[in-house]
């Protein structure tokens, strides 16, 4: 625990005996008239109320969150706010549940109820990417990724292998047989976008361990335009000749033509794995459709649910059929007991995916990712790729301020805009400093902001940061990490984030009354005695 927060928490915890049992509803029942109430508002602030009975420090943070999310504008590309439903469908006693296995193939007793939310969250993700087969259980987009690649490990080598050797079952091996297919698994090679190009950890990247199982071989952009040259990764699978192709991205702000990299996996005999992560959303919505749309060409597309999907955080495998019983062996080849109340939430985002609310929602968010791209390049602001397809906006501030992704990332932080730093291609200050900064829509789309509001954010970040200017080492060179902003900048920032915020509010019907906010006040004020 953080020093400071023990003694505050212990205060906190006399406050909730003070004012009784039902703090956070009682003031929301007291603030909200009757007609104005919804069911979900009441769910949630009884669930603070019942968790603040044992544990008064949890539900303090919650609130915390909740006030620094509704005073930033979170501008990262891979977050988004899920709704309230969501978020409470997670709170059940499935999470007491274990349930190894598969529908309708467990290893535990008990497991019908589970199958039948299982069973719906799979049926639901078959129907809205129209996909041969759905595995719900993955806990994150790594994980998601992990049962992916084994999965096709299994298949494409541990299988061929156990019945050339007229073997069923891994225990009838000897351990000579064993260790040589242990050898031919962990000797694969696999080629993915590499990390200073806009691909992910999984993908490949040497820290990670899909490096170390199998042997990684990154293909990179172009140097010049920032986008992917078929032609150069056509060249260099043949050269390379992988078992797995990757397509996909954590920083990549154009289309994929995903025929043409079924077409060059094709030509190697390679399985193509799409990582939908950043983009499912935008699937689902039906706004990237034909060979941008990856269902209809890769073998296997893995996935998180909580970004442009906008649903809890966890993963997903859409395969076709002929991957389909592998995959379902997540658990035990990867994964351990499943978590069937995320799963349950991950149900109800798959049905919010289902309307026509979300296809507007989905097409609003790449909208508002171009409208954010044009205003900064209107600016003379260098964007990668000179704009966006996606939902992702990856900009230059080395080259646009003088200043490294990590500076720029603090500075607008202090001015109440969340954002991350992100490598670049060519970035010349490293993964930890970097060049860039990523800046995503999903997030204030959720929020209802459009293309007028982009203009706004883009010209207030402009203004901030042509304001910010690195600090000088003892040394006397630049620092890559302390800066100094202008006090006016700053102070206008945070005022025009404010307005927007006020204008278009995070989960305004979670009413938490002056009641609650000043307890929040109370206990800081006296932790500090």
């Amino acid at each position: 625990m953080i020093p400071s927060r023990k003694k505050e928490y212990q205060i906190c915890s006399i406050v909730y005996q003070l004012l009784g049992d039902l703090m956070y509803l009682e003031n929301y029942f007291d603030k909200v008239k009757k007609e104005k109430r919804t069911k979900k508002a009441i769910a949630y602030m009884a669930a603070l109320d019942a968790v603040g009975e044992k544990s008064p420090e949890i539900p303090k943070e919650i609130i915390r969150e909740l006030e620094d999310q509704r005073s930033h504008l979170k501008l990262i590309a891979s977050e988004n706010y899920s709704s309230l439903e969501v978020q409470l469908a997670m709170g059940n006693l499935f999470t007491d549940k274990y349930s190894e296995g598969y529908v309708g193939h467990r290893f535990y007793a008990g497991c019908e109820h589970v199958d039948a939310v299982e069973g719906r969250a799979n049926e639901l993700a078959k129907e809205i990417f129209e996909a041969d087969h759905a595995y719900v259980q993955p806990h994150s987009g790594a994980d998601a990724n992990l049962v992916a690649l084994w999965a096709i490990l299994y298949q494409k080598v541990q299988t061929p292998e156990m019945e050339a050797l007229s073997k069923k079952n891994l225990e009838e091996l000897t351990k000579e047989e064993h260790e040589k297919i242990r050898q031919l698994l962990i000797n694969q090679k696999v080629m993915g976008m590499s990390l200073n190009s806009g691909g992910h950890l999984t993908h490949g990247y040497r820290y990670n361990v899909t490096a170390k199982m199998m042997n990684s071989f990154p293909y990179e952009v172009d140097p010049n335009t920032a986008l992917i040259d078929y032609a150069a990764l056509q060249k260099q699978v043949k050269e390379v000749r992988p078992l797995i192709l990757i397509a996909g991205y954590s920083a990549y702000s154009r289309l994929i033509d995903f025929a043409k990299m079924r077409e060059i996996a094709d030509s190697v005999g390679a399985v193509l794995l799409v990582d939908m992560a950043h983009f499912a959303g935008l699937v689902a919505g039906k706004v990237m459709t034909g060979v941008n749309n990856p269902i209809p060409y890769a073998h296997i597309v893995t996935s998180t649910t909580h970004k442009t999907l906008r649903g809890p955080r966890g993963g997903l495998v859409l395969c076709q059929k002929e991957f389909s019983e592998t995959v379902d062996k997540g658990c035990p080849i990867v994964l351990g007991g499943p978590m069937p109340h995320v799963i349950a939430a991950k149900a109800v985002a798959f049905a919010e995916a289902k309307t026509d609310a979300f296809k507007t929602y989905a097409s609003q968010i790449v909208k508002n990712a171009k409208a954010l791209a044009k205003a900064l390049i209107k600016e003379n602001i260098p964007v990668i790729t000179r704009g966006t397809d996606n939902h992702i906006v990856l900009v230059d501030v080395a080259k646009g301020f003088g200043l490294t992704g990590r500076q720029a990332e603090l500075a607008l932080r202090e001015a109440s805009l969340t954002c991350n730093r992100n490598s670049i291609p060519l970035d010349e200050n490293g993964p930890w400093y970097t060049s860039g900064i990523r800046l995503g829509a999903p997030a204030v789309t959720t929020l209802g902001m459009k293309e007028d509001e982009m203009e706004v954010i883009a010209k207030t970040m402009v203004h901030l940061l042509k304001n910010t200017k690195p600090t000088t080492t003892k040394e006397g060179k630049l620092s890559k990490a302390k800066f100094e902003i202008t006090p006016s900048a700053l102070e206008k920032a945070k005022g025009q984030v404010k307005e927007l915020l006020i204008e278009y509010p995070l989960y305004p019907e979670l009413v938490l009354g002056n009641e609650a906010q000043n307890v929040l006040k109370k206990t800081e004020v006296a932790s500090k005695l």
